[in-house]
């Protein structure tokens, strides 16, 4: 059975985590399928935007704890490797050129609730929660700390890092974490219409809007008019040179 499940719906591609039998744990197997279908996605012409959800009850649990038995100080290697995986794919959807919707249908725990908010937007189903539990376990949310520290204030990132309590989709919403949330039985359909949306935009403006937003949201002001104004200008031309 495919880790991972691939279908276009004309210019939106719908990449399925599919593992429902492990709530779609992140499995070495899928952390490698994921990163090879956003990047394919992102150079196929056919593709303007991509939805990403899960198989069955859950969005994602997390990292495979089956899985973790394997990644002891005696075989740093192998450690190595999926800590730079999970960067890799946390990393990635910043990089894209094509927004990326995730559809967040069940529980998105620890890596899932980085996946879910990794994405450009997210909607999330009205049953849905998400948390981050590591601090429960004796560990730490540490890769996908980088992300939610960039989606929400301090005070609520430290909270739900540091109590490990997960937060429904209300919660979720009132945070500013998710975009919209949805009927479950919507979930698919709303995440689409808003791919379908993004897909409408003008290819080049769409990847220099994301390229420019994601730069400017670490740079100080001034930077960020600076790249702006770059933008602004090289837009300008773009439009000129196609008439």
């Amino acid at each position: 059975m495919a880790e991972l499940l691939i279908e276009d719906h004309g210019p939106v591609r719908v990449l399925t985590m599919n593992r429902p039998e492990k709530r779609n744990a992140l499995s070495f197997a899928l952390t490698e399928a994921l990163l090879e279908g956003l990047r394919a996605a992102d150079t196929d012409e056919r593709v303007a935007s991509i939805v990403l959800t899960g198989a069955g009850p859950a969005f994602c649990a997390g990292a495979d704890l089956a899985e973790f038995k394997d990644l002891t100080p005696a075989n740093a290697p192998l450690v190595d490797h999926r800590a730079e995986l999970t960067m890799q794919l946390h990393g990635i959807f910043s990089r894209l050129s094509k927004p990326v919707v995730t559809a967040i249908n069940g529980a998105a725990m620890g890596g899932g609730a980085g996946l879910a908010l990794a994405g450009d937007v997210g909607v999330m189903a009205a049953t849905a929660k998400l948390g981050y539990p590591e601090v429960k376990h004796g560990i730490v949310a540490a890769i996908v700390m980088a992300n939610l520290v960039r989606n929400v204030g301090r005070k609520a990132a430290f909270e739900l890092v540091a109590t490990g309590e997960p937060i429904d989709a209300a919660c979720a919403l009132a945070l500013g974490l998710i975009n919209r949330v949805a009927a479950p039985e919507r979930l698919l359909p709303d995440a689409c219409e808003l791919a379908e949306k993004f897909a409408g935009v003008e290819r080049a403006a769409m990847a220099a809007t994301k390229a420019l937003f994601y730069r400017v949201l670490d740079l100080p002001f001034e930077q960020a008019l600076d790249a702006g104004r770059d933008v602004n200008k090289r837009m300008r031309a773009f439009r000129d040179a196609k008439g």
